[in-house]
């Protein structure tokens, strides 16, 4: 009888795993549903080569399906802007020059806080990490001003409506840091020691031992910052001028009051936005994955 009743609640408990499982399932897949409908809507309307369909199927569930004059056209319009292709191209130049540089600048930086001992350390590890919840629109103003008035090579008396002021503000990043220090200091210190023992610089050590370990560390710190980099709007708005220097986020704005027939384009635009986003996480999701077990970042 104990056997009987020992098979029966073991039974009962898969059951209900089971089922917590199928649960949890459920709701991830609905708020994926939910989640995704934003993007359907857009994707959806920027196939749509009616000039009012946009709008008029915004009251229905008609804006979430691929009914009605279907077609690239509204690609076909972005593409052949004036002025698409130049900040398309600044977009993707400020977004790879800040995240290369923002690799190497961090990763140096938080080896150094995670290894290196030297007075201070403490205080300027708090500080960057204190920097963490002070948001970027509280000190705007203050590195506009002071932008404004920094020189550059050539005599230039102001950084604005440059591609510099546009990357080197954001190439110190305390998240990124932080990050890349958390994941430094849950490697082994075993073979730094050989390898100083052998003769190894601090330098070499980090290029030849800690790089090569450090991949999903590397992929997720690039995702993060290319995320930021790309969808960044405030700060391009506020330090240029014209469309010279302009990142897409800034561009989309010529549609933006103008005749309701140019809702497909903007669509189209925001959907050409969209994709190098996607591309890039699918590129790196496997090592943000494996990062983010390692460190045990919540999310």
């Amino acid at each position: 009888m104990n056997m009987d009743q020992g098979k029966t609640s073991r039974h009962s408990i898969k059951k209900v795993k089971r089922l917590k499982k199928w649960l949890t399932y459920l709701v991830m897949s609905l708020l994926a549903i939910f989640f995704m409908f934003p993007i359907v809507f857009m994707l959806m309307s920027s196939i749509k080569n009616n000039e009012y369909q946009v709008v008029t199927d915004m009251s229905s569930l008609r804006a979430f399906l691929p009914v009605g004059e279907l077609g690239f056209q509204n690609y076909k319009d972005v593409f052949t802007s004036q002025h698409f292709g130049h900040v398309m191209f600044n977009s993707v130049f400020i977004m790879i020059t800040t995240v290369v540089i923002g690799l190497f600048v961090n990763s140096m930086i938080a080896y150094a806080l995670a290894r290196l001992r030297f007075k201070g350390k403490t205080f300027l590890l708090s500080s960057i990490i204190s920097l963490i919840i002070i948001p970027f629109e509280s000190v705007a103003i203050p590195l506009l001003v002071m932008v404004n008035h920094l020189p550059w090579f050539g005599g230039e008396t102001s950084w604005l409506d440059s591609y510099h002021v546009q990357i080197i503000p954001f190439i110190a990043d305390a998240f990124s840091i932080f990050l890349f220090y958390q994941f430094f200091i849950d490697i082994p210190k075993d073979l730094e020691e050989a390898a100083l023992i052998d003769g190894a610089s601090h330098f070499g050590i980090y290029w030849k031992i800690v790089l090569p370990l450090s991949k999903p560390i590397f992929a997720t710190v690039a995702i993060l910052q290319a995320l930021n980099s790309w969808n960044r709007f405030m700060w391009p708005l506020m330090v240029t001028r014209g469309t010279d220097v302009r990142p897409l986020t800034v561009g989309i704005q010529s549609y933006f009051g103008q005749d309701p027939r140019l809702w497909g384009d903007l669509m189209a635009f925001a959907s050409l936005i969209t994709i190098p986003v996607l591309i890039v996480f699918l590129l790196f999701q496997k090592w943000f994955v494996r990062s983010v077990a390692s460190t045990g970042i919540k999310g």
